[in-house]
C-alpha cells in the first residue's frame, strides 16, 4: 500500500491573489512563477530527481477546493497512488483520481470535511 512522502503544495484561497502575491514577494521573498512558488529539493534517498513544493494562492471563489468550504487545501506527494486508494476505497473512502502529465492525481475529503489532494508525480 502507498504512503505520503512529504508535502506537495500548499493552497490558499486569496480575495485578491495577485496582490497578496505581491505582499508575500515584497515581505517574505517568495517569488510567483506559473503555477505560484516552487521550492526545490531533493529527496533523501535518491540524487534525482529534484523534488518540488508548490506554494500557490487561488481566488477566494474557485471551485478546485469543492466540495469542502475549507480556504486551503495540502496536496501530499505519494510514492504509490494506485496501491494507496485501493486501501482508502477498501475502507470506504470516497476517491476522485485523474491522470496528467504532472503525474497522478486523486482527491478525498478528510472526517472533518477537508479536501485533501494526492499526487504521485510522473516518472521521468
Amino acid at each position: 500500500m502507498g504512503k505520503v512522502t512529504g508535502i506537495g503544495g500548499v493552497f490558499m484561497k486569496a480575495k485578491d491573489p495577485e496582490k497578496l502575491y505581491s505582499w508575500y514577494e515584497k515581505h517574505l521573498g517568495i517569488k510567483k512563477g506559473e503555477y505560484g512558488a516552487t521550492f526545490r529539493w531533493r529527496e533523501l534517498e535518491r540524487d534525482t530527481p529534484v523534488a518540488e513544493t508548490v506554494w500557490a494562492l487561488f481566488p477566494q471563489d474557485t471551485k478546485y477546493f469543492d466540495p469542502a468550504a475549507n480556504s486551503f487545501m495540502i496536496n501530499y506527494r505519494v510514492d504509490d497512488l494506485a496501491g494507496l486508494l485501493k486501501g482508502l476505497e477498501a475502507e470506504g473512502v470516497h476517491v476522485e483520481a485523474r491522470q496528467d502529465e504532472y503525474g497522478h492525481f486523486a482527491w478525498v475529503i478528510d472526517p472533518e470535511g477537508h479536501r485533501i489532494e494526492l499526487w504521485e508525480p510522473a516518472k521521468g
